[in-house]
Protein backbone atom coordinates (compact mmCIF):
# COMPACT_ATOMS: atom_id res chain seq x y z
CA UNK A 1 0.00 0.00 0.00
CA UNK A 2 2.89 2.57 0.95
CA UNK A 3 4.20 2.35 -2.68
CA UNK A 4 1.07 3.37 -3.77
CA UNK A 5 0.87 6.46 -1.61
CA UNK A 6 4.01 7.46 -2.85
CA UNK A 7 3.51 6.77 -6.59
CA UNK A 8 1.50 10.55 -7.22
CA UNK A 9 4.26 12.38 -4.60
CA UNK A 10 7.83 13.81 -6.26
CA UNK A 11 11.00 12.26 -4.18
CA UNK A 12 13.23 14.30 -2.99
CA UNK A 13 17.11 13.82 -4.67
CA UNK A 14 20.16 12.24 -3.40
CA UNK A 15 23.27 14.30 -2.87
CA UNK A 16 24.85 12.59 -6.17
CA UNK A 17 21.93 13.60 -8.19
CA UNK A 18 21.96 16.94 -6.72
CA UNK A 19 25.94 17.14 -7.25
CA UNK A 20 25.27 15.87 -11.02
CA UNK A 21 23.04 18.88 -12.05
CA UNK A 22 23.82 20.81 -15.07
CA UNK A 23 24.56 25.04 -14.08
CA UNK A 24 21.16 25.45 -14.59
CA UNK A 25 17.57 23.21 -14.01
CA UNK A 26 13.59 23.89 -14.58
CA UNK A 27 11.72 24.79 -11.77
CA UNK A 28 10.43 21.25 -11.67
CA UNK A 29 13.08 20.21 -11.24
CA UNK A 30 14.70 22.94 -8.35
CA UNK A 31 11.11 21.88 -6.82
CA UNK A 32 12.29 18.21 -6.32
CA UNK A 33 15.53 19.32 -4.61
CA UNK A 34 14.01 21.47 -2.01
CA UNK A 35 10.97 19.19 -1.60
CA UNK A 36 8.50 21.98 -2.72
CA UNK A 37 5.32 21.27 -4.62
CA UNK A 38 5.04 22.25 -8.01
CA UNK A 39 2.31 24.78 -7.28
CA UNK A 40 4.27 26.69 -4.49
CA UNK A 41 7.36 26.24 -6.28
CA UNK A 42 5.51 28.27 -9.51
CA UNK A 43 3.82 30.69 -6.76
CA UNK A 44 7.28 31.37 -5.20
CA UNK A 45 8.64 31.97 -8.58
CA UNK A 46 6.18 34.23 -9.50
CA UNK A 47 6.60 36.58 -7.06
CA UNK A 48 10.09 36.36 -6.91
CA UNK A 49 10.25 34.78 -3.40
CA UNK A 50 12.12 31.26 -4.69
CA UNK A 51 14.75 30.83 -2.29
CA UNK A 52 17.48 30.81 -4.59
CA UNK A 53 18.09 32.65 -7.75
CA UNK A 54 15.76 31.75 -10.50
CA UNK A 55 15.95 33.27 -14.22
CA UNK A 56 12.88 34.13 -16.44
CA UNK A 57 13.81 32.85 -19.67
CA UNK A 58 10.79 33.81 -21.88
CA UNK A 59 8.02 31.69 -20.52
CA UNK A 60 10.61 29.39 -18.27
CA UNK A 61 11.87 29.04 -15.42
CA UNK A 62 15.47 28.41 -14.48
CA UNK A 63 16.83 27.51 -11.42
CA UNK A 64 20.84 28.19 -11.10
CA UNK A 65 22.09 25.02 -9.69
CA UNK A 66 24.76 26.79 -7.68
CA UNK A 67 22.22 29.05 -5.78
CA UNK A 68 20.52 25.84 -5.11
CA UNK A 69 23.69 23.64 -3.56
CA UNK A 70 24.78 26.58 -1.27
CA UNK A 71 21.00 26.50 -0.26
CA UNK A 72 21.40 22.99 0.53
CA UNK A 73 24.76 22.99 2.03
CA UNK A 74 26.39 21.05 -1.02
CA UNK A 75 28.52 23.79 -2.39
CA UNK A 76 31.92 22.80 -3.76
Amino acid sequence: MRENEDAGRAKGMSREELLDLPAAVDLDTGNRALGLGRSKGYELAKRGQYPCKVLRLGNAYRVVTADLLALLGLAA
